[in-house]
């Protein structure tokens, strides 16, 4: 599979954008359990472009993490292809241009999923940034805006018309925001359409090994991407990985090996931004991680994770946890 000049081995897998959790940090460590692509959290391009400092910051990349993407969005053409133009000076491999996010603030205001609504649009910005940037440009986005609205298999031709590289497409519509089950059927339905001839990644409820491969063999899609199923366990990467070459299941590693990665994560935030404001990032997350699913009387050790206010005081709940664990 290649997205312009980019080259993929078979089956790949990529990290999708999640705002407050594909940091530098969290990208690094998926990257470096096989995740074959990785994407920067949401940036509006609006903030952007009034330099925004915090929006500036999740410019930031390392070289140990490419290919990665940068993903925009905003609601009209001309300021998010001024974005993209300033995002392509951090020189990513691609920018992406997100109409799927379906959050309130986002989709209620014309952007993200909101321009579901407003296809003319939706295409006039990708035109927009394709022609203001030399980088690739590629798109992700939702099965429409409601069940009565689901336009993916005539907007993914439009798209690729546009000059997009790629289309990856999550099988929810807007309404459904995340409940329920993702939909694959019209992902599989795209990448079946004869005239479609850019790469189709296919996001939606893969959290295990198994159902990786269901979707690369049942719909098609020439990648997958991995979301909410990544948090709080980079390794899910490898994991789906070997069972993809092998057809078996990975050797489980003690859970020693597993809670230090989390601390990894945490260390790296801290690292990035600063203690109190890398733990405020990283304890919601580390404290969701299905590695301490089924712990006896786990609520109230969240709780105090997620309270947790230095890297000391999270470590030793930690630890706490590591010393009650049967192993």
């Amino acid at each position: 599979m290649q997205i312009d000049n980019i080259k993929f081995n078979k089956h790949p897998l990529f990290l999708a954008p999640m705002e407050d959790v594909t940091d530098p940090a969290f990208r690094l460590l998926c990257k470096g359990f096989g995740a074959d692509m990785v994407y920067s959290e949401f940036i509006s391009a609006d903030a952007l472009i009034r330099d925004i400092q915090r929006t500036k910051e999740k410019l930031t990349i390392h070289e140990e993490e490419r290919p990665v993407v940068i993903q925009l969005y905003g609601r009209e053409p001309e300021p998010i292809a001024e974005a993209a133009k300033r995002a392509e000076e951090a020189n990513p491999d691609i920018i992406d241009l997100n109409f799927g996010c379906p959050v309130k603030k986002v989709a209620g205001k014309g952007g993200g999923a909101g321009l579901l609504k407003d296809v003319p649009k939706l295409l006039e910005i990708v035109k927009a940034v394709v022609k203001a940037v030399n980088k690739p440009v590629t798109v992700k986005t939702r099965l429409g805006w409601d069940e009565n609205s689901k336009i993916i298999t005539t907007l993914a031709e439009q798209i690729q018309d546009c000059g997009a590289k790629a289309l990856a497409i999550h099988g929810r519509t807007r309404s459904q925001m995340y409940t329920g089950e993702a939909d694959w059927t019209l992902i599989g339905e795209v990448k079946a359409n004869p005239r479609i001839k850019i790469p189709i990644i296919g996001n939606g409820d893969v959290t295990t090994p198994e159902r990786a491969k269901e979707c690369f063999e049942i719909y098609g899609v020439d990648a997958v991407m991995i979301g909410r199923g990544s948090i709080g366990q980079p390794w899910i990467f490898e994991d789906i990985k070997y069972y993809l070459e092998t057809g078996k299941k990975i050797d489980k590693k003690p859970f020693e090996f597993y809670l230090n990665i989390l601390k990894q994560q945490v260390e790296n935030n801290v690292k990035w931004l600063d203690e109190r404001r890398g733990i405020t990032h990283s304890r919601r997350h580390i404290a969701a991680s299905p590695l301490f699913k089924g712990i006896d009387n786990f609520k109230q050790t969240k709780i105090a994770m997620l309270k947790a206010e230095t890297k000391e005081e999270l470590f030793k709940i930690m630890d706490s946890i590591k010393e009650n664990f049967d192993v």
